[in-house]
């Protein structure tokens, strides 16, 4: 045998341990991916007819990009949240009306994205929309974006309610013009959902849930969406008028980081 062989023999064997060594760290990886417990489910299992537009799948929210670890748009939730849903959804359905999520488990992951974002004081790209009077260097301070947020625990929700039959709302364009979110309805980005006076995710004070200035079919949107999920065992975050956690919660110190993506249930909870 040559020398020049044996040095591409040589060679071979060197890629082909190369070559072996990283399909043993790609299968690790995929075996050590975070996954959910048991009992956490995707909404559609548990109740098809709730509508979702999950919103951190797209760039149409404060951040104005697609969200870290939001692989797919659905809603994950833990089993109970998800069967309380469904049971507030048969009370709205026979008065006309459907939920409809914005988000629901949210991975740590989005968490830091949001947290990176709110530190980056240069980028306000969505403030017009989103936040046109707060300064971003506040957002910590007046508690828009904190480390933690209790989504990461699987049974929190951002909702709202639809009438029927529900009309689609149109994909966001980056770069068009942005309005206000407390905008009247005709003027803000338009949504299929009832009027409940802001849009969703609206930092402002005017989206406190019983904020005075609010009333109307506005403050009775509101209310109707409050009285029928806390029948039901969930708690609103007084501040957002779309956030609802069902308690008790199953994890209430456990925060979960594990991709929003069907992979990450067991095959019998997609």
């Amino acid at each position: 045998m040559t020398r020049l062989s044996t040095a591409v023999r040589g060679l071979m064997t060197t890629l082909a341990a190369l070559l072996a060594v990283t399909s043993v760290s790609a299968t690790a990886r995929a075996e050590t991916a975070p996954k959910a417990p048991a009992d956490f489910v995707a909404l559609r299992s548990v109740d098809p007819t709730i509508l979702q537009e999950i919103r951190y799948f797209t760039p149409h929210n404060f951040v104005g990009a697609h969200i870290d670890g939001y692989r797919q748009p659905m809603c994950i939730l833990t089993r109970p949240a998800a069967e309380a849903l469904h049971r507030a959804q048969r009370t709205l359905l026979r008065q006309g009306y459907s939920l409809k999520v914005y988000d629901c488990y949210r991975p740590q992951r989005a968490v830091d994205h949001f947290v990176r974002w709110a530190e980056d004081l240069d980028d306000e790209a969505m403030k017009a929309e989103f936040y046109p009077q707060v300064d971003k260097s506040r957002l910590f301070e007046d508690g828009y974006i904190a480390e933690k947020s209790g989504h990461s625990r699987g049974s929190t929700a951002d909702l709202t309610i639809v009438r029927l039959p529900a009309r689609p709302t149109r994909p966001y364009r980056p770069g068009e013009p942005l309005v206000p979110c407390y905008a009247p309805r005709d003027e803000r980005f338009p949504d299929n959902s009832v009027d409940m006076g802001t849009g969703f995710d609206c930092f402002d004070t005017l989206a406190h849930t019983l904020d005075p200035r609010v009333q109307g079919e506005q403050r009775a949107h509101r209310l109707l969406l409050k009285s029928t999920l806390e029948d039901l065992g969930f708690v609103n975050l007084a501040e957002e008028w779309w956030h609802y956690t069902y308690k008790p919660e199953p994890y209430p110190d456990t925060y979960f980081d594990f991709p929003v993506s069907r992979k990450s249930l067991a095959p019998a909870r997609r």
